[in-house]
C-alpha cells in the first residue's frame, strides 16, 4: 500500500473511521493481493481489470465499483441504504450487511464489464 493511501487512511475522522477500516479490511482480506493506490483522490483496489474504492465524504463513507450493475441485487435486498449510479453510501449507525457488501466487491473485481 503506497504512503498516500496511509495518510488518507489515517486522516479520517474519528467517527467514520470504523466504516472506512471495515470496508479497507473486507476488500483486502478477500483481495490480499490487490494493487491498493490512490486514484481520483481516493484509495482504489485493483485486480486485473477490476477495481473498487471508497472514500470518506462530508456525511458517509462510500464504496465505488465500477457500474451500476455491481450493485443491483444489494440495492433489491437493501433499500433503505443510500446508493448512487455505481456506489454504496453507508452511514454511521446504519445496520452494515458485510456480507452483502463482499458480493458487491467481488462482483466488481471479478467482472468488471458486467
Amino acid at each position: 500500500m503506497d504512503k498516500e493511501v496511509k495518510q488518507y487512511l489515517n486522516a479520517v475522522p474519528n467517527d467514520r473511521k470504523g466504516l472506512v477500516d471495515m470496508l479497507h479490511t473486507l476488500i483486502l482480506e478477500l483481495y490480499p493481493k490487490a494493487e491498493v493506490t490512490m486514484k481520483y483522490k481516493m484509495p482504489s483496489y485493483h485486480v486485473d481489470d477490476g477495481w473498487v474504492a471508497i472514500a470518506n465524504q462530508k456525511n458517509y463513507v462510500s464504496l465505488y465499483t465500477c457500474g451500476v450493475q455491481h450493485i443491483e441485487q444489494f440495492k433489491k435486498k437493501h433499500p433503505s441504504i443510500k446508493t448512487g449510479k455505481g456506489c454504496i453510501n453507508l452511514k454511521v449507525g446504519e445496520l452494515i450487511p458485510r456480507s452483502d457488501l463482499e458480493r458487491v466487491v467481488q462482483h466488481a473485481i471479478e467482472h468488471p464489464k458486467g
